[in-house]
Parts: C-alpha cells; sequence; structure tokens
C-alpha cells in the first residue's frame, strides 16, 4: 500500500516462483534448470522481504541445467541457508547457488555467508535435512550424497551430489 512500485515488482516474483513451483509439486522428476528457476524466484520473494540483508548469485554453467535433478530438493536446502544461516544475522549475507561436474558426479553447491553450523546445537540434522539424505538414498543409493560443513570465513556449504546421467527412480509425486 505504501510503495505500489515495490509492490509490483514483489507480485512479479511471486507469480514467476508460482508458475516454477506448482508444476514440481506433483512432478517426479525435473532439471537442475527448473530448480535452479524456482529457487531464483524464492530468494528473488525474500530479497524484497529482507531488503539489502539479503544477496545472491547463481553460478550453473548452462550445459548442466538440462540435467535430470529431483525435484523441490534444492529449494529445500536453499530455505534452509536462509533460515538458519542469514536470517539470525542483522547484517543478512549472501547465498551463491553454484553447480559443477566432477567426473560422473554433479555437485550442486549452496554456500551462505550467515552464521555458520557452530550457532546450532542440531546442525545438520535436522527433520528436514534429514529427508533430503533419505531421498536421496532412495533415488540414487550410495551414489546419491548430501553434505553440511562450515564455509570460510563464515557460514555454511551444504552439497547435494548426484550422479551425471543418472534416471531418477520412481518416486511418489509431491502432495501439496
Amino acid at each position: 500500500e505504501t510503495d505500489p512500485p515495490q509492490a509490483s515488482r514483489l507480485l512479479g516474483h511471486l507469480l514467476s516462483y508460482l508458475r516454477a513451483a506448482l508444476p514440481q509439486m506433483r512432478s517426479t522428476s525435473t532439471t537442475l534448470g527448473q530448480e535452479i528457476e524456482f529457487a531464483e524466484a524464492y530468494l528473488n520473494i525474500l530479497r524484497m522481504r529482507m531488503g539489502p540483508r539479503l544477496d545472491f548469485s547463481i553460478d550453473v554453467p548452462e550445459a548442466l541445467r538440462t540435467h535430470p535433478f529431483p525435484p523441490v530438493l534444492l529449494i529445500s536446502v536453499v530455505d534452509n541457508a536462509v533460515t538458519h544461516g542469514l536470517e539470525p544475522m542483522a547484517a543478512g549475507g549472501h547465498i551463491t547457488i553454484a553447480a559443477r561436474c566432477d567426473g560422473e558426479r554433479l555437485l550442486v553447491t549452496v554456500t551462505d555467508t550467515g552464521s555458520g553450523l557452530s550457532a546450532g546445537a542440531r546442525a545438520g540434522r535436522g527433520v528436514g535435512l534429514t529427508n533430503i539424505r533419505e531421498r536421496l538414498a532412495a533415488l540414487f543409493g550410495a551414489r546419491g550424497r548430501f553434505t553440511l560443513e562450515d564455509a570460510a570465513p563464515r557460514g555454511a556449504q551444504a552439497t547435494i551430489e548426484v550422479p551425471v546421467g543418472a534416471a531418477l527412480r520412481d518416486e511418489a509425486p509431491l502432495s501439496a
């Protein structure tokens, strides 16, 4: 009400988020590119809310964006970085989403400059992160991994590792 241009931008970001998110809710597979679009729209909405306390960058080569990727996995990690890393800090911070191939593995990292792992007694062992590990194990067996570690000089880095070119095993669609 007090800033119509800002409200209009927020509505545009929200629509982008919903366009990216809704098809994923019932999908059993997607691509890394679609998940990146989903995460970017989400971060744009949060940036409208957090203002200069949230900055982000995405470093994912175009060639990797067509790679099959489990739906809604990346957004869970991004949300965790915002909620547990940046929001507790008065100054906020930066989130970087990056992807690269390492031989037969696709590594997708989410790094934040937030409070780091030592700030939480159960750092890295919450329900959401356990679910991520279990989904990766169900989809890829030992070839799918999730790690969470401190980042230097501060913050945390989460890495999702999936085999390159592996088809996703059938999963029940996610319910809304």
